[in-house]
């Protein structure tokens, strides 16, 4: 067994942990590489059966039509049941105001939507897929990381996870996170994406775009994000590191076209993927305040 068939080994593992652990588990799916990697090693787990859970999309309304694709595509050819929580909901309702001005983004308020999703279906386990490379608060999850009864998270009361032995114990009304990828890092996921001929949407691939110039790194034009004169906007040739709200997620420069390509570039980088996501530079502990809020 190489390194790959043994991350593989565990993560199979802890998703099988979850269906015998829990009673009603869920997959996040963003459509983002981690989440793609999740359901095809849920493929393994569990073919030729049934997903013992359905895959839960929290949808801000500001994605990639890209992802958007990507997602209804996959669902139709695996036969699984896709649930989709709505963040225009949650701003119809009032249970959140969408920001306003230049710099406005649905991302924070998808954690508002995302908490009443896990409610109104009662879930007690969501999978996700949280790596431990990507961005230090995360670094600190367990793998089966517990939530109270609001869906917050507490940093200072995580359990022990002795000699994989997980537990998912739990009171009512409180929910698990889990992360069975925990160990693996950005190129152990593209490693794998390669290995196991894994299809992704194509903007991780480089394409001619255009882009408007935020903060020093390049957004996607998109009709609801803010341009005046003062904005500089170019096509270039780019991709994208991570998938998120379109509002809040930067392009990289790159003419990667194939995955040795990708491979190779991310070998070479000294920034973290996390690093073109706009809305985790807020303040160093921005990741963390959202996560004890109820962010994955």
């Amino acid at each position: 067994m190489d390194y790959l068939d043994h991350l593989e080994a565990e993560a199979i593992y802890i998703l099988r942990e979850v269906a015998g652990q829990f009673e009603n588990p869920a997959l996040l799916f963003s459509g983002g590489k981690d989440s793609i990697t999740l359901v095809h090693l849920a493929k393994k787990a569990f073919r030729p059966g049934k997903f013992p859970f359905p895959l839960v999309h929290i949808d801000t309304g500001h994605n990639f039509p890209e992802t958007i694709s990507y997602r209804d595509q996959l669902i139709k050819e695996l036969g699984e049941e896709l649930i989709i929580g709505y963040v225009q909901d949650s701003i119809d309702q009032g249970k959140v105001v969408e920001q306003t001005g230049k710099h406005a983004s649905r991302n924070a308020l998808q954690t508002v939507t995302l908490l009443d999703t896990i409610e109104k279906h009662g879930f007690d386990a969501c999978i996700g897929g949280a790596r431990r490379d990507e961005e230090k608060a995360r670094a600190k999850e367990r793998i089966f990381s517990v939530r109270d009864e609001f869906g917050q998270w507490d940093p200072k009361r995580q359990r022990p996870e002795l000699w994989n032995i997980l537990n998912g114990k739990i009171n009512k009304g409180e929910n698990v996170r889990v992360f069975p990828i925990s160990n693996w890092t950005e190129l152990d996921v593209w490693n794998y994406i390669k290995r196991e001929n894994i299809s992704l949407p194509s903007i991780y691939f480089s394409h001619e775009r255009e882009v408007v110039l935020r903060n020093g790194q390049w957004m996607a034009a998109a009709p609801f994000l803010q341009i005046d004169e003062s904005d500089t906007t170019d096509f270039k040739s780019v991709r994208f590191r991570t998938v998120g709200d379109m509002t809040c997620t930067a392009a990289v420069d790159s003419v990667a076209v194939e995955l040795d390509d990708i491979i190779d570039e991310i070998s070479k980088s000294t920034i973290s993927e996390r690093g073109a996501r706009m809305d985790d530079k807020v303040s160093e502990a921005a990741m963390e305040e959202r996560k004890k809020q109820g962010y994955f």
